[in-house]
């Protein structure tokens, strides 16, 4: 446990920095902005697209592992849909709070973390996790809001769906690389280089805009910052685990990185998504803020558990 404790640490030392930086306002808001940006469109997708042109679909793409994922997540979003419910919220705030218990921070935490402790090994399934949160997910939470607000999904909002997904920078990188992988093209050695120069800008700039965003966010709500933190970080990789293992029989080393994927903290897509429709961004940056200070801690423990350290 020490051992992937003092591993992780480097990846939280840089978001911290981050943090500080931005607390410091060394790093204003706008700055992290642009990071962002760059990180976006152009490290993490030339990482992401040098990752799949290595892969074959197959490599990615497994029926059982995207069942079992996707049984988790859904188990854990009715979950604390229900007891958003129960609680009196309307139904898009529900389904804000279930965003948040299931989606991860994959794309800026997930890919250079658990690529980095668990191996290469981790490229496929990590690729495949980040797909259905990015297509599923997204999508599910946009059909629910708008479906709320307007009494019915109207044909209009699937296009709006399609359009999203083809100006995803991460989805259109996979699918480019998948394609150069599919076509058996090798990649000329100027431009594999220059794909890992830019890509390995992705792990230090994704993290360190992490922090940086973290140092706008309060933990306003603490209570319900805790119970959505305790969802995301203990009950989603949970019922992940249940399903990979017991129910779908997932391949150990695979099913071992979805749980790790699972335990990731709350996505920063999600305050943008929550922001975007005006539901609840301060209970989701909140959420963030906690479930990312906690996942110190929990990501190290299911990685240990996870390579039996």
């Amino acid at each position: 446990m020490l051992a992937i404790f003092l591993k992780t640490l480097p990846f939280f030392a840089l978001i911290g920095l981050g943090w500080l930086a931005g607390r410091l306002r060394m790093f204003p808001e706008a700055a992290t902005e642009y990071l962002t940006r760059f990180v976006f469109y152009f490290a993490l997708s030339a990482m992401l697209f040098r990752f799949a042109a290595q892969l074959s679909l197959g490599e990615i793409f497994d029926a059982r592992f995207a069942m079992a994922y996707l049984s988790g997540c859904l188990a854990v979003y009715l979950l604390v849909t229900l007891v958003a419910r129960l609680r009196g919220l309307p139904m898009t705030e529900a389904a804000v709070e279930a965003q948040c218990a299931v989606i991860g921070n994959t794309g800026f935490l997930g890919v250079p973390l658990l690529t980095a402790l668990l191996g290469a090994r981790a490229v496929g399934p990590v690729l495949m996790v980040l797909s259905i949160d990015l297509i599923v997910f997204s999508s599910l939470i946009t059909l629910i809001i708008t479906g709320a607000r307007e009494g019915r999904i109207s044909p209009r909002i699937f296009r709006v769906l399609g359009l999203g997904l083809l100006h995803n920078p991460m989805i259109v990188s996979m699918v480019a690389g998948l394609a150069v992988s599919a076509l058996e093209w090798p990649l000329p050695a100027p431009v594999d280089e220059f794909l890992t120069i830019l890509g390995a800008a992705a792990t230090p700039g994704a993290l360190f805009a992490i922090g940086t965003s973290l140092a706008t966010k309060s933990a306003e709500r603490l209570s319900v910052a805790l119970w959505l933190s305790f969802a995301k970080l203990v009950l989603h990789p949970a019922a992940v685990a249940v399903a990979a293992l017991f129910v779908f029989s997932v391949e150990r080393q695979a099913a071992g990185v979805m749980i790790a994927a699972a335990a990731l903290p709350v996505a920063g897509n999600v305050y943008i998504l929550a922001r975007h429709y005006g539901v609840a961004p301060n209970r989701v940056s909140a959420a963030i803020l906690v479930s990312t200070v906690f996942s110190i801690l929990t990501v190290s423990l299911v990685v240990a558990w996870i390579t039996g350290v």
